[in-house]
């Protein structure tokens, strides 16, 4: 009887599974169909430029490899929902943070301006979903010269936003400070307060040591200011967490907010 009741218990799990991955699919195709997309990039082109880049639906799981150092970049991505983090590592295996993707990303677009191959690690932090299209469809868009080359060349100059001011927050800010402003800038992209993380993780993303990161998030614990508990961080007052934060996440939130604007208002 325990084994048949334990059947029944996974196969009601593995249903409910296939039907939210079934929902997201349904939602992503339902997207390509009426441009009611998520994605900063895909929103702002017209029916005619989204056919020509012949998209296709994917689902990131967590921690899923989009691009390895070396590797061909063969596709670019476009989140609707999740996280990506692009890390340097280094020769010892330890790896830093250098840029953060969420709903407002073109993962791979460097591929549109001559790069072959891919120079870092680009995986999935939140799981989430998005669309892929051919590299090649993508240059090919790009070489006309119209409203996507405008919006991905835009893209990168907000990226290089990000990693300069990110450089310059962790040579001259405080990690209480730094850290504030990185939970901000994920809560942001990925569009939730709370995400499974763990501290090792963390000092990974930072730069720092494990011991660091663990001082650090009892800070912010005992301000009130997020809940951490079994790997899982939870933002439970923005406002707070923003004045403990520096300047530098207003920027970089700035500039990836309203680079499809082709303004911004705040500068450096």
């Amino acid at each position: 009887m325990y084994i048949y009741d334990l059947t029944l218990t996974l196969s009601g799990i593995l249903s409910f599974a296939l039907q939210a991955y079934d929902r997201v699919f349904s939602e992503s195709e339902n997207s390509l169909h009426t441009n009611d997309f998520k994605n900063t990039l895909l929103k702002a082109l017209d029916r005619d430029i989204i056919g020509r880049l012949r998209l296709q639906p994917v689902k990131f799981e967590l921690k899923h490899e989009i691009e390895k150092p070396d590797d061909p970049i063969e596709h670019l991505y476009f989140l609707e929902e999740g996280m990506a983090s692009m890390t340097t590592t280094f020769k010892d295996g330890s790896q830093v943070e250098v840029g953060m993707f969420g709903y407002e990303s073109a993962i791979g677009v460097s591929a549109l301006m001559g790069t072959k191959v891919s120079l870092n690690r680009i995986y999935t932090q939140i799981a989430g979903h998005g669309y892929s299209c051919q590299v090649e469809d993508a240059r090919r868009e790009f070489r006309l010269g119209g409203h996507f080359q405008f919006l991905a060349l835009r893209y990168v100059q907000a990226q290089l936003v990000q990693a300069m001011q990110s450089a310059g927050c962790n040579a001259k800010h405080n990690f209480e400070q730094r850290l504030a402003r990185w939970l901000l800038i994920c809560a942001d992209r990925a569009h939730t307060d709370t995400f499974k993380i763990s501290h090792e993780f963390l000092a990974d993303m930072l730069g720092g040591r494990r011991p660091t990161i663990s001082t650090t998030a009892g800070i912010l614990k005992r301000k009130g200011l997020i809940e951490y508990s079994r790997g899982e961080i939870r933002i439970l007052d923005i406002p707070g967490l923003m004045k403990v934060s520096c300047e530098c996440y207003l920027i970089i939130k700035d500039h990836l907010d309203n680079y499809s604007k082709f303004d911004t208002a705040i500068t450096a």
